[in-house]
């Protein structure tokens, strides 16, 4: 048996966007173009930071923030060449300012030849990244845990009417005289879940958080 993970979270939900949207603000003859995304890993935003450079190849300045982890904890800003906190910072403080997640926005600038200065890029990396969320829509996601139950024929009756009782999905079961089923428990029940199993005499383990 494993210990119980739920005395490392204090969360049981978190908020972060539906799909992928866009924006764009042109400034003096600057033109910013937001894209705001759904991420799942640092690897799986760096794969689209790479696919926009590819799409946007005459570009210079590649400015972004990321948020992922369920209370945001991990996040990158990058003013990629722009005057120092000028872009990152400010793309950053409008996810956090609508609370969201498990999401990055890119904006790629493009020089119109006079120069904003500080307060004007930061008023226009700010304005952008607003209009990218306000174009997505958001939603509230909660957070679960993958359990892997493993029992044997008898237990089986006990085992089906736990998951029913506390509507626990199952994403995997092989049924036999020794059966496995790996099931989604949402993190606010994993108290629950684990006294039950432990009262059952049924071997448990967490495979993924």
């Amino acid at each position: 048996m494993q210990k119980s993970f739920f005395n490392y979270l204090t969360l049981d939900s978190y908020k972060t966007i539906e799909t992928t949207s866009t924006s764009e603000l042109k400034e003096k003859g600057s033109k910013f173009i937001a894209h705001l995304f759904p991420i799942s890993s640092d690897e799986d935003f760096t794969k689209k930071l790479n696919s926009f450079k590819e799409q946007y190849n005459d570009a210079r300045h590649f400015c972004y923030a990321y948020k992922t982890l369920a209370d945001g904890s991990n996040y990158r800003v990058n003013d990629d060449g722009e005057p120092t906190n000028s872009a990152g910072k400010p793309i950053l403080g409008q996810l956090e300012s609508f609370e969201i997640t498990y999401c990055a926005c890119i904006v790629i600038r493009y020089f119109g030849g006079v120069k904003l200065g500080v307060g004007g890029l930061i008023k226009a990396f700010k304005e952008v990244t607003k209009q990218a969320i306000v174009n997505n829509t958001l939603t509230k996601k909660e957070i679960t845990i993958l359990y892997e139950l493993r029992f044997n024929y008898a237990q089986m009756n006990k085992v089906m009417s736990m998951i029913k009782k506390l509507q626990l999905k199952i994403v995997f079961q092989e049924l036999n005289i020794e059966s496995i089923i790996h099931l989604e428990c949402p993190i606010n029940i994993i108290k629950i879940l684990e006294n039950s199993v432990k009262s059952n005499h049924i071997q448990f383990k967490i495979l993924e958080h």
